[in-house]
């Protein structure tokens, strides 16, 4: 398992995941004519599931601004630990699910998968500053 390609996928795989639930968002906009004068009255048209899509999206950024930093720092400070790699991989397939659920309306699940996510950051964080300390 080699940890630092690892690390360095799941940032490009964490950038691809804050655009797929915009890709719902862009369906409905051709859906409904993209209003170049007015684009974000646009979401006020969209059907519930297409608003959640936007707020995936737009929390996605948000998880992103987190993760990168985490995984990069466990890269640059030499994390080879296999927590590592798992962590990173984790954090991919929960963040995919916070999005599924994010748009199919699991507000159960959703937060548990944000938990997650937020946890695999953590997780990397910790590593790196273990071994910084080490």
């Amino acid at each position: 398992m080699n940890i630092e390609l690892i690390l360095l996928a799941s940032v490009l795989g964490a950038v691809v995941l804050v655009y797929l639930p915009y890709v719902v968002v862009a369906y409905n906009r051709v859906r409904l004519g993209y209003d170049m004068s007015a684009p974000r009255l646009m979401f006020e048209k969209f059907p519930p599931y297409a608003k959640r899509a936007t707020w995936a999206h737009q929390n996605s950024f948000e998880a992103l601004i987190i993760y990168a930093p985490a995984a990069l720092m466990a890269y640059v400070t030499g994390v080879e630990s296999r927590v590592a790699g798992y962590a990173a991989i984790a954090f991919l397939i929960v963040r995919f699910l916070y999005s599924l659920c994010y748009i199919l309306d699991f507000a159960l699940i959703r937060p548990l998968m944000f938990v997650l996510g937020l946890t695999c950051s953590g997780i990397l964080f910790a590593l790196s500053l273990l071994q910084v300390a080490g």
